[in-house]
This record gives C-alpha cells, sequence and structure tokens, in this order.
C-alpha cells in the first residue's frame, strides 16, 4: 500500500484521499491479499504489478522494459496480466521492449526503431483481435509476422553457433 501511495507523498498530496483508489488498484492487479507486505516479500512478478499499480492510472503509461529482469514464465504472466488490465482501462500504453514475440503479443502497433540515431524503421500494425490468449504465441500467423518484424532487424550472415 504505501509502495502504491508514493506518487501520492511525493507530490505532495493528502494520502488519505487516495487509498480507497490504491486499494482498488492493488485490487486490480490481483495483489488485495498483499497490501501489507514490504517490496522484497514480494515475487518480482508482484513488484510489476505493484509498479503498474503504482501509476495511478495516467491517460498514457510509459513502461521501458517492465519485464525484462523476469523469468520466462513470469514474463509470460505478466504479459497476460497488462493485458487484462489493459481491457479494463483502456489506456495508451508506450511499452519499450527487444522482445519481438512480446511486442507483437501486446501491441496493437509495433515501431521497429533503428540503433543510434534511433529513428523508425518500419511500423506494423498488429491484426490479432483481443483478447489474446497464450495460445497466440504458437499460431502460424504469429510466428510469420514476427518473423517479418525481425527481418527490418537485417543482421544478414549472423548465424547461431
Amino acid at each position: 500500500m504505501r509502495n502504491v501511495l508514493l506518487p501520492v507523498d511525493v507530490q505532495g498530496r493528502r494520502i488519505s484521499e487516495y487509498k480507497d483508489r490504491a486499494r482498488e488498484l492493488i485490487r486490480m492487479v490481483g495483489l488485495g491479499d498483499f497490501e501489507k507486505r514490504l517490496p522484497n516479500e514480494l515475487s518480482g512478478g508482484m513488484q510489476q504489478q505493484v509498479a503498474l499499480a503504482r501509476a495511478h492510472n495516467p491517460k498514457i503509461l510509459l513502461m521501458d522494459e517492465p519485464f525484462a529482469a523476469l523469468d520466462a514464465m513470469t514474463r509470460e504472466t505478466m504479459n497476460i496480466e497488462l493485458q487484462r488490465i489493459w481491457s479494463g482501462q483502456h489506456k495508451t500504453v508506450l511499452f519499450v521492449t527487444h522482445g519481438i514475440a512480446e511486442s507483437v503479443f501486446l501491441s496493437d502497433r509495433v515501431v521497429v526503431l533503428t540503433p543510434r540515431p534511433g529513428r523508425v524503421a518500419a511500423v506494423f500494425d498488429i491484426p490479432f483481435p483481443r483478447p489474446r490468449s497464450a495460445q497466440l504465441l504458437g499460431a502460424a500467423e504469429f510466428a510469420a509476422l514476427a518473423a517479418k518484424i525481425r527481418s527490418v532487424f537485417d543482421i544478414s550472415g549472423a548465424t547461431l553457433s
């Protein structure tokens, strides 16, 4: 709870006026039973859920590699969770990731940037309807679109050993 209310405190607002909203956000991200836990008592995925709740419903949610430090299974779970939260809020999310599959799964539009200086190399509209389930990750259409996005990086000659 204190972590979710931190932005309110930093902005000098009355915490008491935001406690009900904070409780609602904590429940929305699925952590209602962990309201009084400290950050070190939460898993990495749960800490990311707290970060989502801490955003306090902005018009635009900026997320720069928020799941990069998570293991693959937790990352996939967080992708599903973020999509669930988004479906209830319908806010604009700018999600920066180096994960092509993650970008295709979460996005309505993927913008591929060039290395320094960062410029738009390509833009892909994502055709898959929402809500998207984890089964989409194994679909041929999903793999084909991810491969098309990957081809923009032009890593010709690179091979895996």
